[in-house]
């Protein structure tokens, strides 16, 4: 049948349409089944979770559900204040790291500059010395093949050598000549009728040294080098080890930091002396013996200038020391124009002795152009990114100031409980000390009660001014007047106080009112102010830089007989002993006849010396 045919063909047609559908040959029909398939799959959740529910119900379950998701929200929502913190520390720490690296390299070229100026001065020192050791040579050469060095030849071959502009630096040559013990007084006649007419050997040698090595000739003859001609260089123990040293190698020889007698005080600049021994012409086996020395003497802060170009040092600062079993001695110092406190140190060698020389790096600024730069750009990026958490940040810097308050005084309240501990703990030393004493001197117990109440108003007297300065410096003047008050009110009793404006620290002024206190208890029951005609004056002055003497003076008291044996009391043990180790400087406490005089030396010290307050300040 035609019909039937026809009917066929459109029945496999639409099968094998709907089969190419399925296998997914057409990109709409592949969609069409992908929504059809996940819609399957959707449905047949619901029908598993509806099929596992308990008989409750189905929206109760639901509402369960959706909670359980809100508790468990995504990381991003967990964390909305970490996110943008750690960008902006993520984003900070490679920008310090950046200027880190920047800085290090920094750091390492400057270190690299001063190692290299160390270098340059170090080598400067050494041709400096160089030069100065082919001087004394020449001239050992020269004095070991004549019979006598005598100043008409020495003077001479000095002044041909034309150091004026070559020996910058030092001193000049000089002839020091090994004398006998015996010999002295002959050497002394030579040299006075040879045109030395003030000539001595100084200082006098000890009875078991039988020779001296004085100072002979020293060129150029100036008033300077006048001061060292006759010393004997062989009594000083620094100049003797170099001397020996010297005499042993035969070579020149550096001493170590010695203040030149061209100084004229003991208190005056370092500096060091070069030898080289003289001998005697003579074979290897027979022996040589020694003559004496050729030497010269160093300034070392003229011989450090000399020997370097300051503009060549780009700003850095030079220190040279000598360091031996005493400690290290800084000898000579060219400041920085601003210090950085970063040093390169070389050990030096300097005619056989070793001295420290030290570099200390100019300052730089903080932070290096390239290092700004890139320091400015992380914060420009950091700073976008901290919009997003503006009020975490605004938290942190609260929190950090609250810590920095917190800290701060945490900082000043264990400060002040230090001092406070400190000052407490002296002064209960103080009453124990002036109990015990008081204790050991009283015949009573009435003379106890009343001896002890005195002194501790005595400290408390003092104790009230030290409150009314805060604890600081307090005035001389003061703490006298405030012990002589009793006996200032009386018009009978003479007093004399007086001296200049000088401040206490706050142990010295306690220390002063105790010794004060005991002189004037002492005069009122022996001395002037026991009698109408009895005069004290208490006068002070600076005794140094930082040293005061004050003098306490009684007159026109009873007389003293100074060949009574005195008993010792409270008064003298507590002058002599505690008052005088306080201070820590002896006191001079004497019984004239015509009355007590008593010094005492106190140290005047600056606030910053011993206030923990002001040196946090």
């Amino acid at each position: 049948m035609p019909g039937a045919g026809n009917h066929s063909e459109t029945l496999r047609r639409a099968v094998s349409l709907w089969n190419d559908i399925r296998r997914g040959r057409f990109p709409l029909s592949r969609r069409i089944v992908q929504f059809d398939l996940r819609r399957r799959s959707v449905y047949r959740k619901e029908r598993a979770f509806r099929q596992s529910l308990p008989q409750r119900g189905y929206g109760r379950a639901m509402e369960k559900l959706l909670a359980q998701k809100k508790m468990t929200p995504r990381w991003y929502e967990r964390f909305p204040r970490a996110v943008p913190v750690g960008i902006f520390g993520l984003t900070m720490a490679v920008t310090l790291l950046s200027v880190f690296a920047i800085e290090t390299a920094e750091d390492r070229r400057q270190t690299a500059m001063t190692a290299q100026t160390a270098q340059a001065v170090a080598s400067g020192l050494e041709r400096r010395s160089n030069a100065n050791a082919a001087y004394l040579r020449s001239s050992a050469a020269l004095f070991a093949t004549q019979q006598m060095v005598e100043a008409p030849l020495f003077r001479t071959f000095i002044r041909q050598l034309h150091l004026d502009g070559r020996y910058v630096g030092s001193d000049g040559i000089g002839w020091a000549m090994k004398v006998y013990r015996d010999d002295i007084p002959t050497v002394e006649a030579i040299m006075r009728a040879g045109g030395t007419p003030d000539f001595a050997v100084h200082p006098q040698p000890e009875e078991a040294r039988p020779f001296v090595v004085p100072v002979m000739f020293l060129e150029p003859d100036t008033d300077r080098n006048r001061r060292a001609i006759g010393f004997d260089m062989f009594s000083e123990s620094m100049r003797r080890a170099a001397m020996k040293a010297a005499e042993r190698t035969g070579q020149p020889t550096a001493s170590g930091a010695v203040v030149l007698q061209q100084e004229g005080s003991p208190a005056g600049a370092p500096g060091f002396l070069v030898y080289m021994p003289v001998y005697t012409l003579g074979s290897e086996q027979a022996g040589r013996a020694l003559r004496g020395f050729v030497y010269s003497p160093f300034n070392a802060q003229r011989f450090l200038e000399s020997s370097i170009d300051v503009n060549h040092l780009g700003g850095a600062g030079v220190r040279l020391s000598d360091e031996d079993s005493a400690g290290r001695r800084v000898m000579a110092v060219i400041a920085p124009e601003q210090g950085s406190g970063q040093f390169v140190r070389r050990v030096i060698d300097i005619a056989g002795h070793r001295f420290i020389l030290e570099i200390e790096a100019p300052a730089t600024p903080m932070l290096s152009t390239m290092s700004v730069m890139s320091l400015l750009f992380g914060l420009l990026v950091a700073t976008l990114l901290l919009v997003l958490a503006r009020l975490l940040t605004q938290q942190a810097v609260e929190d950090r100031i609250a810590l920095a308050w917190f800290e701060q005084q945490s900082s000043i309240r264990n400060s002040l409980t230090r001092e406070l501990n400190h000052r407490v703990k002296n002064t209960l030393a103080n009453v124990l000390s002036i109990i015990s004493l008081t204790r050991r001197r009283a015949t009573s117990l009435a003379e106890f009660a009343d001896s002890l109440e005195n002194r501790i108003r005595a400290l408390s007297a003092t104790h009230d001014l030290l409150t009314q300065s805060d604890w600081g410096t307090t005035p001389v003047e003061a703490v006298v007047r405030a012990e002589l008050a009793p006996y200032a009110q009386d018009s009978q009793r003479h007093l004399q106080i007086g001296g200049p404006d000088v401040e206490l620290a706050p142990n010295d002024a306690l220390s002063l009112g105790l010794a004060i206190h005991e002189l004037a208890t002492n005069a009122a029951k022996y001395g002037a102010l026991s009698v109408e005609s009895g005069r004290v004056s208490v006068n002070w002055a600076m005794a140094g830089e930082n040293v005061a003497r004050i003098d306490w003076i009684e007159r026109n008291g009873p007389p003293v007989d100074p060949t009574k044996r005195r008993k010792r009391g409270f008064g003298t043990e507590l002058i002599e002993k505690i008052v005088a180790h306080e201070l820590r400087n002896p006191v001079d406490l004497r019984f004239d006849p015509e009355g007590v005089h008593c010094s005492l030396l106190i140290p005047v010290r600056r606030r910053g010396d011993f206030s923990i307050r002001q040196g946090r300040s």
